[in-house]
């Protein structure tokens, strides 16, 4: 058969985007849909058709699957004529050998070790915005203060921006967030951004091994394993990614964590607790609903009862699957003493996200660091006050007034 049964036809297809209704669930209709069956005709924002994977061990399956491509250029992916997805040149779009390419040139970069070496300047952006906040005083803004303020000094760090660009760097992450993101001062961000990170790569002479740009324009420039525009995508990318995701989790992590005392006062006795804690987080919130928002299908694939057609799109919906049943006990439950959590909010397979180390190691230390710092921190508003970003692809919080 062509859909799972009970998926609908295209005339009654769920479409996307949707609105989640609840700050500590997926939208409602994930649910529904994972219930119905592991992969479900929906259609995307132009109308589109597209399958919707819903559940934990088929998304795994499909995210591995080489049949499924992220290669948004092939000539098997429709496009419609509202179709206005940029071809943007990032290597997340590629399939093997050109995405294995760049992924064996950032491994060096973004690996386990390297990782481990950048903890004492992760320890220092977290205690220096520590400082900050206890210097103002409260009541303070945690998304402003805290959340955004760490990841878009974390990328300073790893880009080797000087001090002295810092706020030049973080202005225009906080205008590129695609939380509140108006288009034309996106876009103009954008342009600031690419444009900073060739004078980076121009630099890469003078101070090669000052910073990721840098040192990768000093080892593969010159031997043609990237050009400059290849490099710039790279790091911009890298930035995007960097930004959102981190900045989110870590103000709805603090937020969830207050709303559980039970949990949080284990975690303040027991630090050790700590990256298990940061793993729920992930998995919870997953506040990016689908971990592949469009690929497609370059072979006819069986899932269930369905088939899945050589051309068909495809989305992967980790925010569902991360509260399969199947895979997670009481997924509905936060439980910071979850043992069994192969979440998917990294990803899986070839395509798995390559700051993954820098990630966990900065929610580690950010989480970490501000409970420990401030032992009464606590909401200076009502929870029904706050303001959530519904209508973002990252789900988060526009602000979260605190007190200590």
């Amino acid at each position: 058969m062509d859909r799972p049964s009970g998926a609908g036809t295209s005339e009654h297809a769920p479409a996307f985007p949707m609105r989640r209704t609840c700050p500590f669930a997926p939208p409602d209709e994930y649910r529904r849909m994972r219930d119905t069956a592991p992969v479900v005709r929906a259609a995307l924002p132009n109308g589109a058709p597209v399958w919707a994977v819903t559940r934990y061990a088929e998304a795994r399956r499909l995210l591995s699957d080489p049949r499924i491509s992220s290669n948004t250029g092939r000539p098997e992916r429709p496009r419609g004529p509202d179709d206005d997805r940029p071809d943007d040149g990032f290597f997340v779009d590629l399939d093997p050998p050109e995405h294995t390419r760049f992924r064996r040139l950032l491994i060096p970069e973004l690996g386990a070790r390297p990782m481990e070496a950048m903890r004492p300047a992760l320890q220092r952006i977290a205690g220096t915005a520590i400082d900050e906040l206890l210097a103002a005083g409260p009541p303070a803004d945690l998304v402003a203060s805290y959340a955004r303020r760490v990841p878009a000094r974390v990328l300073c760090e790893l880009f080797g921006v000087p001090a002295a660009d810092h706020e030049f760097f973080e202005t225009r992450l906080r205008r590129l967030s695609v939380t509140s993101m108006d288009p034309s001062v996106a876009a103009r961000a954008s342009s600031d951004v690419r444009g900073y990170l060739r004078e980076l790569i121009g630099d890469a002479g003078r101070e090669p091994h000052r910073g990721l740009i840098r040192r990768l324009a000093a080892r593969h420039l010159p031997t043609g394993e990237l050009t400059t525009d290849e490099l710039i995508n790279i790091g911009f990318l890298l930035l995007l990614a960097g930004y959102d995701s981190p900045a989110n989790t870590i103000s709805m992590g603090v937020l969830t964590l207050l709303r559980h005392p039970a949990q949080l006062a284990a975690l303040r006795a027991d630090p050790g607790l700590l990256p298990g804690a940061v793993e729920e987080l992930l998995r919870f919130h997953s506040v990016q609903d689908w971990v592949s928002f469009d690929r497609v299908a370059t072979g006819d694939i069986e899932v269930g009862p369905a088939r899945i057609r050589a051309g068909d799109r495809l989305t992967v919906l980790a925010a569902s699957a991360n509260r399969d049943a199947r895979a997670f006990t009481n997924p509905d439950d936060f439980d910071i003493h979850r043992t069994a959590n192969h979440h998917l909010a990294f990803g899986h397979g070839v395509h798995q996200c390559v700051g993954r180390n820098l990630a966990r190691a900065e929610l580690r230390i950010a989480v970490g660091a501000l409970l420990a710092r401030l032992p009464s921190l606590r909401l200076a508003a009502g929870f029904e006050e706050l303001p959530f970003a519904y209508d973002a692809p990252f789900f988060g919080l526009h602000a979260m007034p605190v007190t200590w």
